[in-house]
């Protein structure tokens, strides 16, 4: 690792310089939307030459698809009895709320490995922050809302389709417990887009516990402006990680708990099958959410090899790269702040190496710990990492379907093994792997329900399964028919839980759906 591990990146289409706190224009149709957020914004108050400040781009007829209450009420949003027009007026952003600085911020990032210098928010601006009921601060962001510095050759929208898919994906994230962005608004523009063909246009209202990114990092590291990445690291210590100012050395401790969510954050992916599919550095948030649910999804029959996304041709981002990736993602992050970790380029080099390491360390502890629970099991032994992989092994030699496959465990802890022996084209090899794995639970005692309370706690049921998820937006963009969506969200709002009369939700794409790929939403 070194400082810099390519040239600084030159900036020809954006002047970092003119990255200012410009006036803003209401674009409010009318002052007499009751809406209110107790908006509180440090960004746009403490790094003025970190975004664009701007108004959203007009749209002719916003209409409400779906608005998250129980969000709102957490974020203490008070809408006083707003009808459904004045929300969308709210949360397409024809109506700027009064304390909403909106803002494009700025960043860059290494997409598929190529370093990019100038991304930055181009369909999308954020709102302001806001605390909730638990003093917990967060961006509130619109994502579609036109056209900023950043657009570079985009027209800034989103089409109905994404803005659906990031909806039913971030509070399906939510419900299993993954640190995610989640989704307070859907509202329909009330024009067309053109992707391909034309498509209805949609906003969607993102809420983060911040949008900073190994990105926004970047971009002021190699535009070679060292004061402004201090500044950056140190709003983010106040905002993210406040017990790194106690340390000796705050900077390194940053790195660490930087790593350390992410070993989380990506473990958990693993553990549920999910592959997000844009790992770029600019898809990478420092505080440790899921953002960005473009080409993601999840898996159906289990493959380390699993690659969604249209655009990524090599399987960089497949399924089994995902813990590789992130520490390749989070080296870029250390290089931004090397001189900050210590002013002797060697030692901090070795300083954040060893972090590094470390992360990657944290990564398979948790994986490890995740999936024994999934399997029943509260402690940890050796030969655990074998039997697990074995188990693994059996699953991609009969393309079994991974959540079906974890979920059926439980019931296989009684006599009845017909359901786990249904997804298999040949059960010898499962039966093989129940003996050791019941040998194996014998040296865990606990009851049989506690057993499998445990297992189901950690094994869902409901996914956003990819054919299902595709026939809910084809549904909205050709018949205008939400019904569809509406039912879909309910389902993966209990993802433990079983569901009377939900059983489609839980079946893998049949045959005819053939390979699933996804695309970018721009």
């Amino acid at each position: 690792m070194s400082a810099h591990t390519e040239n600084s990146a030159s900036n020809d289409s954006f002047n970092n310089d003119s990255i200012n706190n410009d006036s803003i224009n209401n674009n409010s149709a009318s002052d007499s939307n009751p809406i209110t957020v107790s908006f509180d914004n440090s960004y746009y108050r403490e790094l003025p030459e970190f975004y664009h400040a701007q108004q959203a781009a007009y749209v002719p007829s916003p209409s409400l698809i779906k608005f998250n209450h129980e969000l709102a009420q957490q974020l203490q949003i008070d809408l006083q009895g707003a009808s459904e027009a004045q929300i969308a007026q709210a949360f397409s952003g024809n109506h700027l709320l009064a304390g909403a600085q909106p803002l494009a911020q700025a960043y860059a990032g290494h997409q598929f490995g190529h370093y990019n210098p100038q991304l930055g928010d181009g369909r999308a601006l954020l709102l302001g922050e806001t605390l909730d009921v638990s003093g917990q601060r967060y961006d509130i962001q619109l994502k579609g809302s036109g056209t900023t510095p950043f657009s570079r050759r985009g027209d800034g929208k989103a089409a109905l389709g994404p803005v659906l898919r990031e909806y039913l994906f971030s509070e399906a994230m939510f419900a299993l417990n993954v640190p995610t962005t989640r989704a307070l608004s859907a509202v329909l523009s009330g024009e067309s887009v053109w992707r391909e063909q034309a498509k209805p246009g949609a906003i969607l209202t993102r809420v983060a516990s911040s949008h900073i990114r190994v990105g926004t990092f970047q971009f002021f590291a190699y535009n070679d402006q060292p004061e402004k990445v201090k500044q950056l690291a140190d709003y983010v210590i106040a905002r993210h990680f406040p017990d790194a100012t106690q340390s000796s050395s705050p900077y390194l401790t940053l790195l660490k708990r930087v790593c350390e969510q992410q070993a989380k954050l990506v473990s958990q992916w693993q553990l549920i099958g999910f592959v997000h599919g844009v790992m770029n550095t600019d898809n990478t948030a420092i505080c440790g959410e899921t953002i960005d649910y473009g080409p993601c999804a999840f898996m159906d029959r289990y493959d380390p090899a699993t690659v969604f996304s249209s655009i990524d041709s090599e399987g960089r981002y497949a399924y089994g790269n995902q813990p590789s990736i992130a520490q390749w993602n989070l080296a870029r992050f250390a290089e931004t702040i090397l001189t900050l970790i210590s002013e002797d380029e060697q030692q901090a080099v070795e300083l954040a190496t060893q972090t590094l390491h470390d992360f990657m360390q944290q990564y398979h502890d948790l994986w490890l710990t995740g999936m024994l629970a999934k399997l029943g099991i509260t402690n940890q032994q050796e030969g655990d990492r074998q039997l697990i992989e074995q188990l693994l092994t059996l699953l991609k030699d009969h393309k079994v379907d991974y959540t079906q496959l974890f979920r059926s465990l439980s019931s296989s802890l009684s006599d009845d093994q017909t359901v786990t022996q249904a997804l298999f084209n040949d059960s010898q090899g499962w039966a093989h792997w129940r003996i050791k794995w019941q040998k194996r639970l014998e040296h865990n005692p606990m009851s049989v329900d506690a057993r499998a309370t445990l297992m189901n706690q950690h094994n869902p049921i409901y996914i956003p399964r990819n054919h299902i998820v595709e026939q809910v937006i084809a549904a909205a963009e050709q018949q205008q028919d939400f019904e569809p969506f509406e039912q879909l969200l309910k389902v993966l709002q209990q993802p433990f839980v079983q569901q009377s009369g939900c059983e489609e939700f839980a079946q893998p794409a049949p045959e005819e759906f053939g390979p699933f790929r996804t695309f970018c939403g721009t």
